[in-house]
């Protein structure tokens, strides 16, 4: 089964991203470039990414006390995408970008994600130099993200410590000023860097010529001592090999080592490091500490780094959601051609009848809808977000703005819904297969366990469900909320006039409200540790109710664009919003009713108890 038809309907009759090319940063564009970019990535990975994605899972990345050694193939797709112009498809044409929209760029990139998550593309180096665009100097921006766009070098972001994790307050690596006279360099405040950094992804390879390191570290105050909390994180530019103001490789390598290669379950294809600033196994003119250039303010380090954090994190949510999909096709496959069982009928199975296609039960049939309405649900979802990107950056400014608050709002459903539910239609997957999907004859065995990571990566799962009830849905005033609640009620009155929709408006109506008195009812006492204790349910709560307002909306789109007679992708996005109705969001209210009593049973559990 192929991803372009979906992608099509969503991009052009769901949200109109053709429209986008009124506007002057999109103006040379037309429908036939946005294929002919979707095209060519699409041949990508299917030729350098799907085949190899095996490969990259048992061929894991080997390490011999000085180099990583990753499979050819690895080599071969990182290359492709390079050479794609993907890495800096939303940059401006004189930096040798496409000025492409970002929903475009997140079109494309989900073929690589369904083809092959593992080998990765170009999330994070994307996100490295989109950050130093923004908060760098003029110096650092053509120096470092620009050789980063170009496919030259790559980027990594450096938060968690063995230590620290997502508290980022306890934040130990430390950095100090690099001698009288530090703020002469060219490239911006020197520091030496010293401290360690734990789960990289693609902190070591020889995949590129050199690797830039975002490292959060604190500068220490007066006598010495660290500044407690977040205000005392700076960011800095630390890279592998240092580097002259003219790009230039100057032949020495910066203090950066390998600690050791993390051994995960699933994304095998990617290094995952633990790396040392500043140990002294290459010191720098003779002196231990890493190298480093502070980016912006010192103590603004935090906020710079939420630039790409908040666009890593819908990148998680798109490979969450790729992975979930990619398990559905196969499945789906596997459930049209298994035979086993006989059909029921009024007296029960016939045993003399010959076998029936394992798709024809009505339970597999089940399976297999509720991982379309996840997968494709989830993808909607993100190319959404990604439209919401266009408009914060390109649209007039209220436009702007209300797209920038529901960002906020939606962000962290964006990573987590996907992560948590779109593994659970690899599960699903797998029990299609039966016994097949537990063994590595078939693939789906391994998208879970790639998906497994995503409810973790990037700021783990309940992190993500205290953002959400304890910051985005009270920022200013509760108004992002009250935006999204908006968009939502424009659905629900354009489903009400739609035969077919309208008891699913209702339905999703009563589900808005309930989500908004469960959320003035978790803070009703004003205490925070009683409003938060049960953030996870809200937020399965809350995301439940975005994705039935998604699929409301595909659904209305579906039938607006095939009104006379329905075909059969129509039929299906149809069936998977009712399955989402009548199966899924009758669960907020059981999710929702310990969010609405601020239910203490597990803040109360005595630890000795367990």
């Amino acid at each position: 089964m192929s991803l372009r038809p979906t992608i099509d309907f969503l991009l052009y009759q769901w949200l109109d991203a053709q429209a986008l090319n009124q506007r002057e940063r999109f103006a040379d564009h037309s429908r036939e470039t946005f294929d002919a970019v979707l095209d060519t990535c699409e041949r990508i990975a299917r030729e350098k990414y799907a085949p190899f994605n095996r490969l990259v899972d048992t061929q894991e990345p080997s390490f011999d006390g000085e180099r990583v050694m990753l499979p050819q193939a690895t080599h071969d797709a990182q290359k492709a995408y390079a050479q794609s112009g993907m890495l800096s498809a939303a940059q401006d044409y004189d930096i040798g970008g496409m000025q492409l929209p970002y929903t475009l760029e997140a079109a494309a990139n989900a073929f690589f994600a369904l083809a092959s998550v593992s080998i990765g593309s170009g999330m994070l180096t994307t996100g490295n130099a989109n950050l130093l665009m923004v908060h760098g100097t003029a110096l650092q921006k053509s120096v470092f993200a620009l050789n980063e766009f170009s496919g030259r070098w790559s980027g990594t972001m450096c938060l968690s410590e063995p230590q620290a994790g997502s508290s980022l307050s306890d934040v130990a690596t430390r950095a100090l000023p690099d001698g009288e006279g530090f703020e002469s360099d060219a490239l911006g405040p020197r520091y030496r860097l010293k401290g360690n950094k734990m789960w990289i992804s693609s902190g070591e390879h020889e995949l590129t010529e050199n690797i830039i390191h975002l490292v959060l570290a604190k500068i220490p105050g007066p006598g010495g001592k660290l500044i407690p909390g977040t205000k005392g994180i700076s960011l800095f530019i630390v890279p592998k090999k240092l580097v002259d103001a003219n790009a230039q490789l100057t032949g020495e390598r910066n203090d950066v080592a390998l600690a050791g290669l993390n051994h995960k379950l699933g994304w095998r294809g990617t290094t995952n490091t633990l790396l040392n600033f500043g140990e002294g196994k290459y010191p720098v003119r003779g002196e231990a500490g890493a190298v480093g250039y502070l980016v912006g303010e010192a103590g603004a380090g935090l906020r710079c780094m939420f630039h790409m954090m908040n666009e890593a994190r819908i990148g998680v949510g798109m490979a969450a959601t790729m992975l979930g999909l990619a398990g559905y096709y196969a499945s789906l496959e596997y459930a049209k051609n298994r035979p086993q069982g006989r059909p029921l009928s009024a007296k029960g199975k016939d045993a003399a009848q010959p076998q029936v296609r394992i798709i024809e039960h009505a339970d597999v049939k089940r399976m297999l809808l509720a991982q379309k309405a996840y997968g494709e649900g989830a993808l909607a979802l993100e190319l959404y977000c990604a439209r919401l990107v266009d408009e914060q950056r390109t649209g007039a400014v209220a436009a702007a703005d209300e797209a920038r608050l529901l960002l906020e709002v939606l962000t962290p459903i964006a990573k987590s819904w996907p992560s948590e539910f779109c593994l659970e239609a690899n599960s699903l997957a797998i029990q299609i297969h039966g016994g097949y999907g537990y063994t590595r004859d078939f693939p789906v065995e391994q998208y879970w366990r790639d998906n497994r990571l995503n409810m973790i990566h990037e700021g783990a799962h309940g992190i993500q469900a205290l953002d959400l009830l304890g910051r985005k849905v009270l920022m200013e005033h509760g108004r992002g909320l009250q935006l999204l609640g908006a968009r939502i009620g424009a659905t629900i009155q354009r489903a009400a006039a739609v035969p077919e929709l309208a008891e699913h408006g209702a339905a999703l109506g009563a589900a808005l409200r309930q989500v908004a008195e469960a959320t003035q009812a978790a803070w009703a006492t004003g205490i925070p540790a009683e409003a938060l204790a049960n953030a996870v349910p809200y937020m399965q709560a809350f995301g439940h109710t975005v994705l039935a307002w998604i699929w409301l909306d595909v659904a209305f789109a579906a039938l607006q664009g095939d009104a006379k007679q329905l075909q059969p992708a129509t039929i299906g996005r149809l069936r998977a919003t009712r399955y989402f109705y009548h199966y899924e969001l009758p669960k907020i209210s059981a999710w929702l009713g310990v969010v609405n009593s601020r239910d203490a049973t597990c803040a109360d559990m005595p630890e000795d108890a367990f």
